[in-house]
């Protein structure tokens, strides 16, 4: 069985301590990171996504719900359980968007317990490292192709090949390193997640017919259902962009877009 992975964000690297020896003794999880501020857990999630945060409120650098909104950004395939002293949940409105809310007066092996008993979240994912060479944007396509076709989806195929081919070629183009083209499906939308390292940032400009990849960002933004930036503090980039899929019972208000993963 493959162990669930865990990145521990908290500002006391006792209680860090503890937290990871008792999940080891425990068994069936690997702690992937543990960083002690807001920044290196935003860097930390996007670059490990782990399948569980167990994330602190009261971090020294930036507040609590900002940095569970840019953790959802970047990692939206995990499962977030707030352990804090500093806020009760009737204080913090996005008490509702984790999947459990503990506070510090509960002792370290009821967090283990806890976290032991989280359902899997409903998503399928799959991941290629690529470039930094431009050439390299066919094996995206190749890649995205294959993982529809396998996951039943393929009605996606031509819209995603346009959104893939812009992200990674930006990737590619404006930060000049190589990147992670990470796919995530479920039954309402496909996520299209590139993941960079270098300083540029992508802006929507005009068309241009020349141009082999296409129309640029103005394409990605008619074509997806949501998209978005999000800088990494200790540098580079991820974006992202949602497609909605067809089908019966797929419900436009359950996309992904600016309000996070689904529940």
């Amino acid at each position: 069985m493959t162990a669930v992975t865990v990145l521990l964000v908290e500002d006391v690297v006792e209680l860090r301590s503890v937290l990871r020896q008792a999940l080891q003794l425990r068994g069936g999880f690997e702690v992937v990171g543990e960083v002690g501020d807001g920044a290196a857990a935003i860097t930390a999630a996007a670059r490990l996504q782990p399948d569980v945060v167990v994330l602190d409120l009261g971090l020294p650098d930036i507040a609590g719900h900002e940095v569970l909104t840019r953790l959802r950004r970047v990692a939206p395939v995990a499962r977030v359980v707030v352990y804090t002293g500093s806020l009760t949940p009737e204080r913090f409105p996005l008490a509702r968007e984790v999947e459990a809310y503990i506070s510090k007066e509960n002792d370290i092996g009821y967090v283990v317990e806890l976290i032991g008993r989280l359902p899997a979240r409903p998503w399928r994912t799959a991941v290629v490292d690529l470039g930094p060479h431009p050439a390299d944007v066919p094996a995206a396509r190749r890649f995205l192709a294959e993982q529809l076709q396998r996951w039943g989806c393929a009605e996606l195929v031509e819209d995603a090949y346009v959104v893939v081919t812009e992200l990674v070629t930006n990737a590619f183009v404006h930060a000049g390193t190589r990147c992670e083209l990470r796919v995530g499906l479920t039954d309402r939308a496909l996520r299209l997640q590139v993941t960079d390292y270098g300083t540029g940032m992508p802006d929507p400009r005009t068309a241009d017919e020349r141009a082999e990849h296409g129309r640029g960002l103005l394409l990605v933004s008619a074509l997806s259902v949501g998209w978005g930036v999000e800088a990494l503090p200790g540098g580079g980039k991820v974006v992202w962009a949602e497609l909605l899929r067809s089908g019966d019972g797929v419900d436009d208000t359950g996309a992904l877009a600016a309000n996070g993963p689904p529940g």
